[in-house]
């Protein structure tokens, strides 16, 4: 039987830990090259390693997706997008995945540098890293984006987390928006929204529903957020 990724180019962005982390092994498992992205290398080049240990193919660049070009030179998006494509020829599939949960404050007492960092990290960086990302999938004929919100955006299930909260809900609408303008292109675009605290789901089980999302089977899901929750979570 072969592999639902053989042959196919994936980023995943945010794949030195956790969901990432887990999304990565999973599609090396079903035979593509993965590149995993973020801000620190022991655990990129672990992920790797250990990618590789088991038979699959990956590589790791490092990268902050939240940080803009300075004097008109490359954001990191953008030039994590363009290594990958130098390297390998082309992205058929990203996972944008960067998160950051924040501290926990009712929201009169968030303070500016703590919202802007949390919008930074998880608006800004999705923005940026499908803004080059849907750049070049336009170009080379299409592709699959997945990106990862939150059921605490949708659903607001948590006091305490209004920065986190409205970030995710953000990237929820964002992803909503750019996949109606973009499925003409041959790109389609999708968001999960796990449940970051309680029993939502393990990293394992998000990253199988990752893979379905980016995969054939659901090549007619377009524009979809959807929420991995029970019943049960907190």
């Amino acid at each position: 039987m072969s592999k639902r990724f053989a042959g196919k180019v994936v980023l995943v962005t945010g794949g030195g830990e956790g969901i990432g982390r887990a999304a990565a092994f999973a599609f090396a498992r079903e035979g593509a090259e993965v590149v995993v992205a973020g801000r620190h290398p022991e655990m990129l080049h672990d992920t790797v390693e250990e990618i590789k240990a088991l038979g699959g193919n990956a590589s790791c660049g490092i990268a902050d997706v939240t940080r803009h070009g300075e004097d008109g030179g490359a954001s990191d998006a953008e030039a994590i997008v363009a290594a990958v494509v130098e390297r390998h020829g082309r992205i058929d599939v990203a996972f944008n995945n960067v998160t950051e949960l924040g501290p926990n404050q009712p929201v009169a007492e968030i303070c500016e540098s703590v919202w802007g960092e949390t919008l930074a990290a998880n608006l800004t960086g999705v923005w940026l890293s499908m803004k080059h990302e849907i750049a070049h999938m336009e170009r080379n004929g299409g592709g699959v984006i997945v990106n990862t919100a939150s059921n605490i955006g949708s659903q607001g299930m948590l006091p305490g987390l209004g920065a986190y909260a409205a970030s995710k809900a953000a990237v929820s609408t964002l992803t909503q928006t750019a996949a109606r303008e973009y499925i003409d292109k041959g790109i389609r675009i999708n968001a999960i929204s796990p449940c970051p605290l309680g029993r939502g789901a393990k990293v394992e089980e998000i990253a199988d529903t990752v893979l379905w999302l980016a995969s054939d089977e659901a090549s007619y899901v377009v524009g979809h957020d959807l929420v991995l929750d029970r019943k049960t979570a907190v």
